[in-house]
């Protein structure tokens, strides 16, 4: 399985830290956002990285080369503007090939997300051995969350593992998905497009798989949650 990094944004909220540093970039506990992720990939044995980038994107491919001391292999999809998320993909589809892929957000912090569990998590068959026909296929399978403050109404509805619009409980997306080539086919390469319409598009169809991530996750939106990030870990808001 290969995976992406999306890392084009360009980190409004951030700023003025993103005035001179790419989002990803920036540091937790020593350690930029970006390579807790790449390390976290490799350890799965997920070794083939995708990474966009837009704003600094050369500090980017700079700092991180072409993977070999993380034990892992790079390539970058540059964007001369970003994309947004599902236009970032598309782009991005001639270096991710026709299998199943991992996509996680390059601003979020998940130091215990085990990626081994994402290479099973879009089922061609059912328990015996009935393949699924493509209408009946998820087309992708999200990773949500418990709803943080500044999402306090969530994304998403979750029935057993079926991802849906509507319902009750409702969780907020974590920015870690595995979705089939096939989902973008409707994106022309290099034209923008937003991931949201098309998930809900589908989970309209019930073609939206997922489930709860319960560990350790954080949206680094803000300045103020990087600091509470890197605060001591002997203190007492321990993130």
């Amino acid at each position: 399985m290969k995976a992406m990094i999306l890392a084009a944004g360009r980190g409004e909220r951030m700023r003025p830290l993103t005035d001179t540093c790419p989002k990803p970039l920036l540091k937790v506990r020593g350690r930029p956002l970006i390579v807790w992720h790449i390390l976290n990939l490799v350890r799965a044995g997920i070794t083939e990285i995708v990474i966009n980038h837009a704003h600094l994107g050369a500090q980017i491919e700079a700092t991180l080369g072409d993977g070999s001391h993380f034990g892992a292999t790079l390539h970058y999809s540059a964007e001369s503007t970003a994309l947004e998320t599902a236009g970032g993909i598309a782009q991005a589809r001639v270096l991710l090939g026709s299998e199943p892929f991992v996509v996680v957000n390059g601003d979020i912090f998940c130091p215990h997300f085990d990626f081994e569990q994402v290479k099973s998590a879009l089922v061609d068959a059912d328990m015996w051995g009935n393949p699924y026909p493509p209408d009946k296929r998820d087309m992708a399978w999200l990773y949500l969350v418990k709803n943080p403050p500044h999402v306090p109404d969530g994304d998403f509805g979750l029935t057993t593992f079926s991802v849906t619009n509507e319902g009750q409980p409702r969780f907020t997306f974590s920015g870690i998905g595995v979705y089939r080539p096939e989902l973008f086919d409707a994106i022309v390469s290099g034209a923008p497009a937003r991931l949201a319409p098309l998930l809900r598009e589908h989970a309209a169809r019930g073609q939206i798989g997922g489930e709860v991530y319960r560990g350790d996750w954080t949206d680094v939106g803000t300045p103020e949650r990087l600091a509470q990030l890197n605060r001591p870990l002997s203190e007492s808001n321990r993130p």
